[in-house]
Formats: structure tokens, sequence, C-alpha cells
């Protein structure tokens, strides 16, 4: 790839850390646990689905120079960006209780820190991580990414060790659920993979890491993007799978697992290679999508409101209701599940106006969506508020 080419690689790969995030721990595992290889067509959907958002939001960022938040101030009116503000910001808690969560997991597995204390390690980790290397800054996108490659390479660890049933697996890639126990947890996966912030996120990022002002430049940029979001969401998916096939290997029709992490932990035996290999890349995880989320916070605020606060605050207040779900005591697995279907309910409201604005050549320009980009965009959008919807009912009734 030209060096050219090759510099304007790297927001996809602080995007992706969003889909393999303590919250796909959960998801993936208990899905694999409760179900066998029942939910893999979920993973593998929701991993092209979330390849071709990713991609419409880097696409965005290129042919505006403005994020998704900045251009929906721009273009709604105020009570519908207070709307969307403010529902962005429930996410953005939602999701920093998955990564606060899961880092504290981590911690408690491999040293025996209190959850609770765990939970305040993560988080300034994360600050650590965003004070010391702006989040534009190449140095971060590359710490960031190391931590996805150091992930990706101790589930493949983790696979080359497990006894996959190959007719089983791909008897998985067939759609199809069981009961509403299946549902809420395709639901789960769905938020754990298709994740607004970042959806937010990778939008802003192009904008800083990428000077194209001209349409030449415009599009060789994207094509680098594509290069970009497909290595990117690949390795995401690849360990996303990986998560579900060992999970189902291992602890499907055992006791072992008991349907969470620190379950996992143990049914992987305790302090043997394998647990060791899982719990450092849930550390891995927590730490690393703690710092992204805080930064998606940070283009949430400023993009619809025009307004910094001080990462401190931000920190603080992001990470309030993860602390208090450890300090309650809550079991942290059922926590991270729950807050990952908070999540796929959020998904709309960023991919509708995402498809919205992505359709209009006055916003686009020469960078507007094909019609048959549209349509797959819609699609896509339809399957996630039918999902939604009949979730809802099902938990409601």
């Amino acid at each position: 790839m030209p060096r050219r080419r090759l510099a304007l690689v790297g927001p996809a790969f602080v995007a992706a850390i969003a889909y393999v995030d303590p919250g796909n721990f959960a998801t993936n595992f208990s899905a694999g646990a409760d179900y066998g290889y029942l939910l893999l067509w979920v993973i593998v959907l929701a991993n092209v689905m979330a390849m071709f958002v990713q991609g419409l939001s880097a696409k965005l960022g290129l042919a505006t120079g403005l994020s998704l938040p900045q251009n929906c101030r721009r273009e709604y009116p105020r009570r519908v960006v207070l709307g969307l503000w403010g529902q962005a910001e429930l996410v953005a808690m939602a999701t920093d209780l998955a990564e606060i969560v899961g880092g504290a997991i981590a911690l408690h597995l491999l040293f025996g820190v209190d959850l609770f204390v765990g939970g305040l390690i993560t988080g300034a980790w994360a600050f650590v991580l965003l004070a010391l290397q702006a989040p534009g800054d190449r140095r971060f996108i590359r710490a960031v990414t190391t931590y996805l490659g150091l992930i990706v390479f101790a589930f493949l660890l983790l696979l080359l060790s497990a006894e996959i049933d190959g007719s089983d697996a791909a008897g998985g890639l067939v759609p199809r659920l069981d009961d509403t126990g299946s549902l809420v947890l395709a639901a789960g996966i769905l938020g754990a993979t298709v994740m607004p912030h970042a959806i937010y996120l990778h939008s802003a990022l192009v904008t800083e890491t990428t000077d194209a002002r001209t349409l030449p430049e415009k599009r060789k940029a994207l094509r680098a993007q594509r290069i970009d979001v497909t290595t990117a969401m690949s390795l995401a998916g690849l360990v996303n799978v990986a998560m579900l096939l060992v999970a189902a290997a291992l602890f499907a029709g055992t006791s072992l697992g008991d349907n969470s992490l620190e379950g996992a932990f143990e049914g992987f035996g305790a302090f043997s290679t394998a647990s060791l290999l899982f719990a450092l890349a849930l550390l891995l995880s927590g730490f690393a999508s703690s710092s992204v989320g805080t930064y998606a916070g940070q283009v949430i605020m400023h993009g619809f409101l025009r307004r910094r606060i001080p990462l401190f605050l931000r920190r603080a207040l992001t990470m309030a209701p993860a602390l208090v779900v450890l300090a309650l005591g809550v079991d942290p697995t059922q926590a991270l599940v729950i807050s990952q279907v908070v999540l796929s309910f959020g998904i709309p409201f960023a991919l509708v106006p995402l498809l919205l604005l992505t359709r209009r050549r006055d916003v686009m320009g020469e960078l507007v969506n094909r019609r048959g980009t549209t349509v797959v965009a819609v699609l896509v959008t339809v399957v996630i508020l039918a999902l939604n919807a009949v979730l809802l009912l099902l938990l409601l009734f």
C-alpha cells in the first residue's frame, strides 16, 4: 500500500475496539454457553452490518469535514438535536458501564482486586491514556491498534486450543431463534456489535486524521477508508466469532461457564494458560474501549451542543453508573448484557440520521450515496428497528 494511502488508515481500528469491548465478551460467551452455536449467524450478520455502517460514517466525515453530531446540529431543528444528544449521553453511559465493569472483572480475576476498586483503576487508566496522547494523534491510534492486535492474538490462541464441532458451527450460520432468551441475547449481540458511539466517533476521527479537500483527494481517502474499515472490522468480527465458538465448544451443555465471565475464567481452569489469555484479553478490552468511549463522549457533546467539558469531569460522569452497579453488588455479567440491550435501542438514533444525511447531495456532494447503497442502508435500519420492536414487546408483555 502506498505510504500516502497508509497514512489515511487508522480511524477504523480505533472504532473497532468498540466492537470487542467487554459487552461483546458477556453477550458472546453467554450466547455460546446457553445456546451453543445457535447465534453464530447473529454475530456474522451484525459484523457485516457494522462494516457497512462504519463505512458510511467515514464517508460522511470525509465528504463534509464534520462529524455526525456536527452535521445533525447543522441540519436539524434544535429540539431534535437536543433529543439526539440526550439519548446519546445515555448510550455513552451504557457503553462505559460495560467497559468499566469488564475491566474491573478482569482485574479481579487476575489479581484479586475488589470490583469497585477495579472499576476505579480501569477508569483512571483510560484517563491517563487520553491525557498523554491526544485522541486524533497517530500515537493514540497506534496504541489502540496495538491493544486490538493483542486481543486478536489471544483469541486466536484460545480458538486453536478448543475442539470446535465444524458441522454444528456451520449449522449456527442458519438464521433461527429458540426462545425469548435467545432473542434477548441476539439483541444484545447486535447492540454490542453495531455500537452507536462508534458511529459518532468514526466520523470525527476521519476529519481529524485526513486532510482531503479536493474531490480527487476525497475519493482517494475514501478508498483508503474502505480498506481501513474492511480490515479493522474483519479482525473485530474474527474475535467475536472466536468468542462464541470457544464458549460453545467448552461450556454449552455443561455447568462450566455458568453464564458469567467469572464462570468462564473458572471453566477454562483458573490460572491455566487459557484462563490467563481470556482474562488478559478482557483487561485489554476494558482499558482500550474505556478510553475510546470517553473520547466518543467528547465528540457527542461537542458535536451536538458545541460544548466541551474537562476530560476528568466527562470521565467521572460516565463512570458513575458503572461504579454504582459495582458498589451495589449487582451481578456484573448480567449488567453487561443488559447494557448491550440498551445500546441496541440506541442504534437507530445514530443510524437514521446517518442514512438521511448520506443520501442528500446537498450534504455529501459527489460522495452522495448511490441508490443501491441507500437501499442497503434502509434494509439494515429496518432489521434493527424490527428486532428492537419485537424485543420490546416481549419484555413488556
